[in-house]
């Protein structure tokens, strides 16, 4: 049975960082395919208005809390999640996971180039590692066929989406009966991090839960996004006087 939290009606898993990478684990070896998802804030929100998204992350087989957010909302409403796991540490601890066990990873989406040295990146962190692939592309659907294709041709293990939400984890739920890989997970903006094209805040930024603030310094376009997040505490608080 999942232990799970609620909040604005979508289901956290609560696990730890290492509870997830077991879970993980689980996903990979039952070699059926997986859709892991890792929602903030912002997809909370989100899926108040699309239900489409909505439905995504419910029939998602785990979701991670990625946003510091969620540790709040989920202490305010009197259901603590027990840890952060963020999209960025997950892909590198499974890519050390990969690296022990012989599973493949193949890191799909982000910008052109950025996927490829994202792979430099990891390889150089675990030199045993096996990249199946990097490919750019875009969640259009008249790309979906020669996509899937390739991943297929590639056989990974392991998926990474980065056409940022909702799209990745709608197209990842489109897709992943096609593609047969046991384990398929959006992960928005991580290749940008692990590649260094985007710089991560300080860790006391982190601590604060203040990496919105650098982020939006480093990428100003982002502020339509963030107005998301006093609706997301508004949103919280209100489900609370239910």
């Amino acid at each position: 049975m999942r232990d799970r939290v609620y909040i604005l009606g979508v289901g956290i898993d609560n696990l730890t960082e290492e509870e997830a990478l077991q879970r993980i684990e689980g996903f990979i070896e039952s070699g059926i395919p997986h859709q892991v998802v890792t929602p903030n804030p912002e997809f909370l929100v989100l899926a108040q208005d699309n239900p489409e998204f909505k439905e995504v992350l419910d029939k998602a087989d785990l979701a991670v809390a990625d946003g510091v957010g969620l540790l709040w909302a989920a202490r305010f409403l009197g259901k603590p999640l027990k840890a952060r796991v963020t999209g960025v540490e997950l892909i590198r601890s499974l890519a050390q996971v990969a690296e022990e066990r012989g599973y493949r990873i193949f890191l799909l989406g982000a910008r052109v180039g950025i996927a490829q040295a994202a792979a430099r990146t990891l390889k150089s962190e675990y030199p045993n590692l096996t990249i199946a692939g990097t490919y750019a592309g875009s969640p259009a659907p008249e790309e979906e066929k020669a996509i899937v294709e390739r991943v297929l041709a590639a056989a990974p293990h392991m998926l990474f989406v980065a056409y940022g939400f909702p799209q990745q984890d709608m197209w990842i739920r489109r897709n992943m009966s096609q593609m047969n890989v046991p384990l398929a997970m959006g992960v928005g903006g991580a290749f940008d991090f692990i590649s260094g094209a985007v710089k991560r805040a300080p860790l006391w930024m982190c601590r604060l839960g203040l990496e919105w603030v650098f982020r939006l310094i480093q990428q100003p376009w982002r502020w339509r996004r963030m107005l998301r997040l006093p609706r997301f505490v508004w949103l919280v608080l209100h489900s609370a006087r239910r």
